[in-house]
């Protein structure tokens, strides 16, 4: 399973919207522009902005005439270390001349965000415009799964009607991130001859590769047909999926996905492979708006 060509966009219409009801667009404390990723005051008065806002600093600390070099670098040394967030956190978009877009929601816009979250899907719906783009390898049986999620999704896949006899089919060709060889089908008896997995896989892809060459060679459609009827699940189709935060935020629920069984959803037994809930956790904001139950009110 591959995750490609993450793309997300829409926290500064999102936010604007998020405050229209209230007329409370002069209380927005977020920033949404171009930085420097080498050196700019830029993210140090972002940085400075939300520990101030939070509370670590004061507003007046450089004019505290008391304070003494060692813990007028400490405060600063914090500022840096929160301007380092802010680039890891917030950058959406580099671009070729060491610039980066950040999308950094500030300390106020955030605690608004989450009321509006935990209050339910009629008062969030600044949350259906933050919008995510991304490439999805994925197996057919994960795509039937996914297929659950139609609202504010659309998905354009890789054509398996008109692509299937093109390449040669291997086992690279299927889901086996997970795959156990030394599974057990039966006993052969009476000759008391262990068969396992590999065995079925091997016959199996052998006959799919038989039939897309036949089919290439007579051009006849029975060949083609037999191989779309038994081609596995696991068969790996790629998809450009369009959603929003709305719906990651349901998918990533504890009650849908997040402890789902299935190693392409919550990489539950290998947690060191591509799966949803990893990507979906390195989203921006990712853990303060999709995975709000964790974090403490």
């Amino acid at each position: 399973m591959k995750f490609e060509k993450t793309d997300v966009w829409g926290f500064d219409h999102a936010i604007r919207g998020m405050r229209n009801p209230k007329n409370s667009w002069a209380l927005s404390d977020s920033f949404f522009g171009i930085i420097d990723t080498e050196y700019d005051s830029h993210d140090f008065d972002i940085a400075e902005a939300y520990l101030i806002n939070d509370g670590t600093i004061q507003k007046d600390w450089r004019d505290k005439f008391d304070l003494d070099a060692k813990a007028y670098m400490a405060i600063e040394d914090k500022i840096w270390e929160k301007a380092v967030w802010v680039r890891e956190n917030g950058v959406s978009l580099l671009t070729a001349d060491d610039k980066a877009v950040v999308d950094y929601i500030g300390p106020k816009d955030l605690k608004l965000m989450q009321t509006l979250i935990r209050s339910g899907p009629e008062h969030r719906k600044f949350m259906r415009q933050i919008f995510v783009s991304v490439d999805i390898t994925a197996p057919l049986y994960w795509w039937k799964e996914f297929d659950t999620y139609k609202v504010g999704t659309v998905a354009n896949s890789t054509s398996t009607m008109h692509k299937l006899a093109s390449a040669p089919i291997t086992k690279d060709c299927f889901e086996m991130d997970d795959y156990d060889s030394t599974v057990k089908l039966y006993n052969n008896e009476p000759w008391n001859e262990d068969a396992y997995i590999d065995n079925a896989w091997e016959g199996l892809i052998n006959a799919c590769e038989t039939l897309r060459c036949r089919y290439n060679e007579t051009k006849e459609k029975k060949y083609w047909k037999e191989l779309v009827r038994i081609l596995p699940s696991s068969w790996l189709q790629k998809r450009t999926v369009t959603m929003n935060y709305e719906n990651l935020l349901a998918i990533c629920s504890k009650s849908q996905r997040r402890f789902h069984k299935l190693n392409e959803w919550s990489g539950q037994d290998m947690p060191s492979c591509d799966n949803f809930i990893n990507w979906a956790r390195k989203l921006p904001y990712a853990q303060e708006l999709l995975f709000i139950d964790e974090v403490s009110e």
